[in-house]
């Protein structure tokens, strides 16, 4: 596997405001809704050709559509004290937007084809029209001769403009099947968005991973470390979807429970649900709960969520680290601030001082929310737990992360130069709220000397 430097640690080169940073999401939404708010555009007019809707259908749909993406902008502004109504509002309105970027990008692959299809018809039509003049100019006369023989209208008009038409009207059993490939790919965007929304997003999953760590003492040989990431707590991951996963954990059997980043979404209001989550999670954790933050932490206010936190009894490790065991049989635990920190005040990863007390003969286990550090930190520690990337959260027919993360770690488990990471696929989502082919992920880490 080959792995591209990522971003170093050290103290923050620029410190953005509070207001920088609305206008900078603010930016970005508005062009992400103008983009999307185009390809509505398109997905209209090609459903009412492929499926031959009547002007009240094309005008319900675009309805359907456009309702769907203010839905989706409204249902953030939001608060917790309306969450009953955001979330199924923002659940139809991701439902939409993702069914619309879908269908667009099935779509690609249709109108490539069609657009082929139009050539070679053109390319023929061109060829057969060349033949026919030349038919027509024999008939007419043959040079050699001198003598001229009389020219029909008709054949005058076949030699001037040959196949003037042919190209450019679609044969019938052509344009049936293009009409059925472009029905085809807006019924599967449609449907996955759908199915992404209403099930993939709950579809969680254990995901049992042995690890081995030759520095791990005998004594701890099988302990059990059970990651959860990318809770996004907020108005698609409330009491019913933390309720799920507190089950999930206490059923892995935990010695330790770790968060690496992302717990709540964007808003802090919801930092006192997570508390009494993480509180609750203490009671299934050998020894004890361990977070750190991620960049939407940060987002949301990463002062009051880690104070949040720490009432809650759960070990904040922000650039620090402690032991896991007992006396003469245990091993290091760190944790690193987020890459992003630095843009909120945050002090960002600081590989030195995290493992200032820990020992080089102890094995080590790093926790740090984006993978993307990995390449930096990867000779301080034997293994590292990330999240960050959802596993890409929507892989319908390609893993959209592995196009736009070079560093290509995008979920699961990785060697590299002796030591090794393990990318989480997250909890709850991002964006939309839904999956598709990235099931949410409880991770069972079992150390093996």
């Amino acid at each position: 596997m080959k792995l591209t430097p990522g971003t170093g640690g050290g103290k923050p080169s620029k410190v953005y405001s509070g207001m920088s940073e609305f206008w900078r999401i603010t930016t970005t939404l508005l062009i992400v809704l103008l983009v999307t708010g185009a390809l509505a555009w398109y997905v209209v007019r090609r459903a009412e050709w492929a499926f031959v809707l009547p002007r009240y259908g094309v005008v319900l749909l675009g309805a359907t559509l456009g309702l769907g993406l203010i839905a989706s902008v409204f249902a953030r502004t939001l608060g917790i004290e309306y969450a009953a109504i955001a979330a199924p509002l923002g659940a139809f309105g991701g439902a939409v937007m993702l069914a619309i970027v879908i269908s667009a990008f099935l779509l690609v692959p249709v109108e490539l084809g069609r657009l082929v299809s139009r050539l070679v018809t053109r390319l023929r039509a061109r060829s057969e029209g060349g033949n026919a003049a030349s038919a027509a100019r024999s008939q007419a006369g043959d040079p050699s001769t001198g003598l001229d023989a009389p020219v029909h209208a008709q054949t005058r008009e076949a030699v001037e403009e040959p196949a003037r038409d042919v190209a450019l009207v679609e044969p019938p059993r052509r344009q049936f099947l293009a009409q059925l490939a472009t029905g085809g790919a807006l019924s599967i965007g449609a449907g996955s968005a759908l199915y992404g929304t209403l099930f993939g997003r709950r579809d969680y999953t254990v995901e049992t991973v042995p690890i081995r760590l030759h520095k791990l003492p005998r004594a701890l040989d099988g302990i059990t470390i059970v990651q959860l990431s990318d809770l996004h707590v907020g108005t698609y991951v409330g009491e019913r979807e933390l309720a799920q996963a507190l089950s999930l954990v206490r059923d892995a059997k935990a010695d330790v429970v770790v968060l690496t980043g992302d717990l709540l979404d964007y808003d802090a209001s919801y930092a006192p649900l997570l508390a009494r989550f993480t509180r609750k999670l203490q009671s299934v954790a050998r020894y004890g709960v361990f977070a750190i933050p991620g960049n939407h932490d940060h987002y949301a206010g990463a002062a009051k969520v880690l104070q949040s936190l720490r009432d809650a009894d759960t070990k904040v490790l922000l650039n620090r680290s402690v032991r896991i065991g007992q006396p003469g049989a245990s091993f290091v635990l760190a944790g690193l601030d987020d890459v992003a920190g630095p843009r909120f005040s945050g002090p960002g990863p600081q590989l030195a001082q995290a493992f200032a007390n820990a020992p080089d003969d102890l094995a080590r286990v790093l926790l740090s929310h984006n993978p993307a550090f990995f390449p930096t930190s990867h000779t301080y520690s034997d293994l590292t737990l990330s999240g960050h990337t959802h596993g890409g959260q929507v892989t319908l027919f390609i893993n959209p992360a592995k196009l736009v993360l070079r560093h290509g770690m995008i979920r699961g488990h990785y060697d590299f130069e002796g030591s090794q990471l393990y990318v989480n696929r997250g909890f709850g989502t991002a964006g939309p709220p839904a999956r598709i082919g990235s099931p949410p992920e409880v991770t069972r880490l079992v150390l093996h000397t």
